[in-house]
C-alpha cells in the first residue's frame, strides 16, 4: 500500500512539471533576431579588453570556404544593465560576467522560444578565458545546429514541391520559396533561386560508390566528378564556358555524418573558364550502399561583391533537410 502511495504521489509530481513546462511554453514570446546573428551579454570594460578579444576571435572567427573573409556569427554586444525585452528575447545569447562563482551552464527557451541562452562566469578574467577556451567550440556547434533548424523552419513556411527529386532519387528537400528548376534530367536536377544581385543554386544527383571511393585521395576524387559535372551540365552565357572547382584555394573538407550515413563534406570555391564569373561552394557526398551510390547534393551561389555568408547558410540548411525516402 506504502509502495502504491508514493508511485502515486510521483505521478502526480511528474504531471505538474509537465503542466508547468506546458505553461511556461505556452506564455513563452517568439524570440527575435536575424540568421546567424548572436547577442552578447557583457559589459564594457570586460569586451573592450582581452576577454571581448577572445569572444570576436572565436565566435567572429572567418567562415570556411569562402574567398573574402566574413564573421561566423555577426555579435551585436549589450552590457548586462539592459538586459531585458528585446535584448533578452534574442535567439541567441551568450553572458559573460565576473562574479563570486565560476561556471558554465546553457538553457533552452528561458525567456523566450526558440532560444539558447549561454552563460559564462567567472570572479577574473583568467578563469572566463579558461571557459571560454575551453566551451567555444560546444557553444559554436550547438547556435549553428539552431540556426539550420530556424532556418528551415522559415524555408518550410513556403516550400515549393520537391516531388522531381523524390521521383529521381528517393529523397526528400524542403527547398523553400522562390527556387525553380532551372534543368531536369533523369539523374541531375539544377534547382536555382534569382535575385536582384546574383543567384542561389542546389544541384542533386548521384554516383557510383567506386567514383569517389576508388583510392584514398577522396577530397582530389570530389573535385574531379564536380568538375566533370561542370562541364557537363552548368555553362555560362558565353560559348565554351563551364563551372569548375578554384585551384588557388584548397577545399575545406570534413567526414560527418548526415541523416545518420557517412558523409564528405567539401566547401570551397568555383568559377566558370573562361570567363569571370566565381563564387563558394558546399558540397555533400552522402554515401548510400543500400543502393550503391553516392548522392550529391550541392549548393553553390553568385553574389559579386556582396556577402555570402547567409546565402551559403541558407543552402546549408536545405541540404541537411534531405531524408531518405528509401
Amino acid at each position: 500500500m506504502k509502495k502504491l502511495g508514493i508511485a502515486f504521489l510521483s505521478l502526480i509530481l511528474l504531471s505538474s512539471c509537465k503542466d508547468n513546462e506546458a505553461e511556461k511554453n505556452a506564455v513563452l514570446t517568439e524570440s527575435n533576431g536575424k540568421i546567424n546573428n548572436v547577442s552578447i551579454i557583457i559589459d564594457e570594460n570586460l569586451w573592450n579588453g582581452e576577454i571581448g578579444d577572445s569572444i570576436r576571435k572565436k565566435f567572429a572567427a572567418p567562415v570556411d570556404g569562402l574567398q573574402n573573409e566574413e564573421p561566423l556569427f555577426t555579435l551585436n554586444q549589450y552590457p548586462t544593465k539592459i538586459f531585458e525585452g528585446f535584448v533578452r528575447n534574442s535567439r541567441n545569447i551568450i553572458v559573460v560576467e565576473k562574479s563570486n562563482q565560476s561556471g558554465f551552464s546553457a538553457k533552452k527557451d528561458e525567456f523566450a522560444k526558440p532560444q539558447q541562452v549561454f552563460y559564462i562566469v567567472g570572479k577574473n578574467k583568467d578563469e572566463i578565458l579558461a571557459t571560454l577556451e575551453k566551451k567555444a567550440n560546444e557553444i559554436i556547434q550547438k547556435i549553428k545546429e539552431g540556426e539550420i533548424v530556424e532556418n528551415q523552419i522559415r524555408l518550410n513556411k513556403a516550400a515549393i514541391t520537391d516531388q522531381k527529386v523524390r521521383d529521381r532519387f528517393g529523397v526528400a528537400l524542403t527547398i523553400g520559396h522562390g527556387y525553380k528548376y532551372d534543368m531536369v534530367k533523369d539523374n541531375f536536377l539544377w534547382i536555382r533561386k534569382e535575385f536582384s544581385t546574383g543567384y542561389n543554386s542546389i544541384l542533386v544527383y548521384e554516383m557510383p560508390i567506386n567514383i569517389i571511393e576508388n583510392d584514398s585521395n577522396v577530397v582530389n576524387n570530389i573535385v574531379k566528378m564536380r568538375d566533370s559535372i561542370g562541364k557537363q551540365f552548368i555553362h555560362g552565357t558565353l560559348d565554351n564556358t563551364w563551372m569548375v572547382t578554384e585551384e588557388a584555394y584548397a577545399p575545406n573538407f570534413f567526414n560527418i555524418t548526415l541523416t545518420g550515413r557517412d558523409t564528405y563534406e567539401t566547401k570551397g570555391n568555383w568559377y566558370l573558364k573562361n570567363d569571370f564569373m566565381g563564387g563558394p561552394f558546399i558540397n555533400y557526398a552522402i554515401k548510400d550502399p543500400k543502393n550503391n551510390r553516392f548522392l550529391v547534393l550541392e549548393g553553390f551561389t553568385y553574389n559579386p561583391s556582396k556577402s555570402k555568408r547567409d546565402l551559403v547558410f541558407e543552402l546549408e540548411a536545405i541540404i541537411k533537410s534531405v531524408k531518405f525516402l528509401k
